[in-house]
């Protein structure tokens, strides 16, 4: 969290110079629904939204937009360490592994791929998204059960 909200007031002076700037941060969706076992974890990402919600409406008018992205569980290389050998995109979900664990929790009986995450970031720094600004955005496949 510390080094993230370091990084952005950083990188604010010349966005504001150039009257243009997107920051995305990638945080979790832990934000919304706690992961039991991940209190630092929880309790950081939760404090990187808050300060990013705020900074957001203080620099909109500047050009800038400040977003989250909250991705649930992504195939990633370190969810691959994490999962063990059994962590494949084409896992079974009737299998005992830990792959396929979570994704008998994903209503879309799959993982997330990194360059679907990556396909919103994109369209977050782009010009088309230059209306949405302090937003956070879920990119987990449905896993997250609230309503907002």
């Amino acid at each position: 969290m510390i080094s993230a909200i370091d990084m952005i007031y950083r990188a604010l002076p010349g966005m504001t110079e150039r009257g243009f700037g997107r920051i995305v941060n990638i945080t979790s969706i832990a934000v919304k629904q706690p992961i039991l076992g991940l209190i630092l974890s929880n309790t950081a990402r939760t404090g990187l939204t808050g300060f990013a919600k705020t900074v957001a409406s203080e620099v909109a008018a500047r050009g800038i937009t400040i977003n989250n992205v909250l991705p649930g569980a992504v195939l990633t290389d370190r969810m691959k360490e994490l999962l063990g050998p059994d962590a494949t995109e084409d896992i079974k979900p009737e299998g005992d592994g830990t792959t396929a664990r979570v994704i008998r929790d994903a209503p879309m009986g799959r993982m997330g791929r990194p360059e679907e995450v990556g396909a919103l970031v994109a369209f977050l720094c782009s010009t088309r998204a230059s209306y949405i600004t302090g937003a956070s955005i879920l990119a987990d496949g449905g896993a997250f059960r609230g309503l907002f």
